[in-house]
């Protein structure tokens, strides 16, 4: 059989020859067709043979692992069936032009993300670095120049110090146990982080207010104001409560398995009780320089942009080792994933740290507006242009990225636009957009900090009425950070939960809890409440 010959079989034993279907003339799209299924092994073993005894199928089988193209060794000659002669090496063969092939995805990416945000937030650092030693030592001078200076050190010492140290000790205490609580029962946890924070909230801007000062009361009325929010927005989300805390209790899982995986939390925790501590100090030194409010709020924005890095990189770590487990099979070591975070990926961090949660308020500003869009076109015909931009700029930096950029080392911008588009391509906008874990993390903190105002601010009016209100805004600040530090582990964990399904959802390791939640949502059965709105009646 030469390589230029079309390729024939016949029949052992006498057995008929199977006749080609359709002996007139077939027309190009079908030839075509089932060339291109001989190629994949498409074409089924009835078309081939026909309806002969099981000895003759039998012997098909046989003779066709026997007989083989000599062109090609891998194509198996089919009965029946005949194919283009080859072409003879003489003969000039067309010239194909080549796919291109999709870039390979690396799991061991060494390139660093976003350079310009690590460079910009190492440069901020030793900024701050020297500007809190600077500060401090102006402290500590004006306590060895003697007069006025010295008389004000020793009086912010002696009242004020002493109640920021316990607050940060009470905020790192309470961040260990929101962590440990939240992985142990995190379907009762939801429940309670959302009324705990509400009554904690309210019983701190009561408590100010009865203290009867004009700092105290506008800080109380503040605290009371969120509380109210607060009391109905955990009404508004009755109905995403049982599937939030479902999805808590299925991310959590793979935790564990790895023994390890909250270390790099506790080392994020101790080095932002260390680093707010000297941060105090520099406060405090910051009374003795020029223009004391505007150094203090430039500290206070390094401080939230410091440990928001911080979370993220215990998130990035986190995200990396439960990514690899889910969409690899992968143990991860948490160590170099630790490492992983804090250097080739700590720009992304830095940059997402930055934006995600301006993005975000701006997010919440713009739905506030959307609510009160009623018949005064004059003031609110901007409430759904806003919604509608703050979406668009959602799609290019979200909290979702941190998985593929923990998994891939893609950078922010390109890991939030991959990640919505797998969030489209499955259809799970409305999943992930009614999601509450965020909500639940960020009340956690308020939590934490409606608790050290509350035992701060009782502690000061007995001792220097007149510090209250500053210091219950300066613990309130640090047990916030604190908390938010640690429930970076249970947020990673739900953020890889969401997003390796988007990218693999045939995978063995996930259930049918968002498959099920889709259908209901498709079918009507569970509707995601929409955002409401004042009835028409009650607008002027």
């Amino acid at each position: 059989m030469g390589a230029s010959e079309p390729v024939e079989e016949r029949e052992n034993d006498g057995e008929e020859r199977v006749e080609e279907e359709g002996k007139g003339k077939r027309e190009d799209e079908e030839e075509h067709k089932k060339d291109k299924d001989l190629e994949k092994g498409e074409v089924g073993v009835e078309e081939r043979v026909g309806k002969g005894s099981p000895e003759g199928q039998r012997d098909f089988h046989v003779s066709m692992l026997q007989r083989l193209n000599p062109s090609n060794p891998l194509r198996v000659a089919i009965p029946g069936m005949t194919r283009a002669a080859t072409p003879s090496p003489a003969q000039p063969r067309s010239i194909s032009t080549p796919t291109p092939q999709q870039a390979v995805v690396t799991l061991n990416s060494t390139a660093y993300t976003n350079r310009i945000s690590l460079f910009l937030f190492l440069l901020h650092a030793v900024v701050a670095v020297g500007l809190v030693c600077f500060l401090i030592f102006k402290g500590i001078q004006g306590l060895l120049e003697g007069g006025q200076a010295e008389r004000k050190e020793v009086k912010v010492l002696k009242y004020f110090l002493p109640q920021v140290e316990v607050a940060s000790l009470l905020s790192i205490t309470l961040a260990f146990s929101w962590q440990k609580a939240v992985r142990t029962w995190p379907q009762f946890m939801v429940h309670f982080i959302l009324w705990c924070t509400f009554l904690m909230s309210l019983s701190a801007g009561i408590l100010l207010i009865c203290f009867q000062k004009p700092a105290t009361d506008g800080v109380g009325v503040c605290f009371i104001a969120f509380s109210i929010g607060n009391g109905l927005y955990a009404c508004w989300v009755t109905q995403r409560i049982k599937f939030c805390s479902k999805i808590f209790i299925k991310s959590l899982d793979p935790v564990s398995k790895f023994p390890d995986l909250n270390h790099p939390t506790y080392w994020m925790l101790g080095v932002g009780f260390l680093w707010m501590s000297l941060w105090v100090l520099a406060v405090i030194g910051a009374l003795n320089f020029y223009c004391p409010p505007l150094i203090i709020i430039a500290l206070g924005l390094s401080l939230a942009w410091t440990a928001e890095v911080m979370r993220n990189v215990a998130n990035l770590t986190v995200s990396r080792v439960i990514a690899l487990y889910y969409l690899r099979g992968m143990q991860c070591n948490t160590k170099f994933c630790f490492q992983r975070a804090l250097s080739r990926n700590l720009g992304s961090a830095c940059l997402g740290s930055l934006f995600v949660p301006s993005i975000e308020a701006m997010r919440i500003v713009a739905r506030g507006l959307n609510l009160l869009e009623g018949e005064d076109e004059f003031m609110f015909s901007c409430a759904h242009c806003c919604l509608h931009v703050m979406e668009s700029i959602f799609e290019y930096g979200n909290g979702w990225a941190y998985v593929l950029i923990a998994a891939y080392g893609k950078g922010f911008v390109q890991a939030s636009q991959d990640t919505w588009e797998l969030f489209k391509k499955r259809k799970m906008q409305a999943i992930v957009d009614s999601d509450i874990t965020s909500a639940i993390c960020f009340l956690t903190g308020v939590c934490s900090g409606s608790i050290c105002v509350i035992v701060v601010a009782a502690w000061t009016i007995t001792v220097h009425p007149d510090f209250t209100a500053s210091i219950s805004l300066l613990v309130f600040f640090i047990g916030y950070l604190m908390a938010r530090i640690a429930m970076a582990l249970p947020h990673a964990c739900v953020s890889c939960y969401y997003v390796c399904y988007a990218e693999n959802p045939n995978n063995r390791l996930f259930d049918k809890t968002i498959p099920d939640r889709l259908h209901a949502i498709e079918t009507g059965r569970d509707v995601v409440a929409p955002t409401p709105r004042v009835p028409r009646r009650f607008m002027p």
